[in-house]
């Protein structure tokens, strides 16, 4: 992989951090709003979770599935590039949230 492609790729991991970041210190006025919180997932699963090209679909993903494999990045048991990362900012009232809010889009 080019240099000048690893670079742009660490630059948007970073940047989608920095907005989970940013969300965590408003976590408690968001009061939980599922599709508020799933837009930090449009980065790399699409808005509203209708992914484009190689990541997971989300959109339309059982309820406990979704709740299920956040949990498993929060607590270690599933690793990834970024998730795991970012599966620790949220609550699991938000998880909650924001895997409701997915398996109710469209496919």
């Amino acid at each position: 992989m080019p240099a000048k492609r690893i670079h742009r790729v660490v630059q948007l991991l970073l940047a989608q951090l920095l907005l989970v970041c940013a969300w965590q210190v408003q976590a408690s006025s968001i009061s939980g709003s599922g599709a508020v919180l799933a837009a930090n997932c449009a980065n790399c699963h699409g808005t509203n979770g209708r992914a484009i090209g190689a990541m997971p679909a989300l959109a339309g993903q059982p309820k406990a599935y979704l709740v299920e494999q956040m949990r498993a990045y929060k607590e270690g048991r599933r690793t990834g590039t970024i998730m795991h990362q970012l599966a620790k900012g949220y609550t699991e009232e938000q998880i909650e949230a924001v895997a409701t809010f997915l398996s109710q889009q469209k496919r």
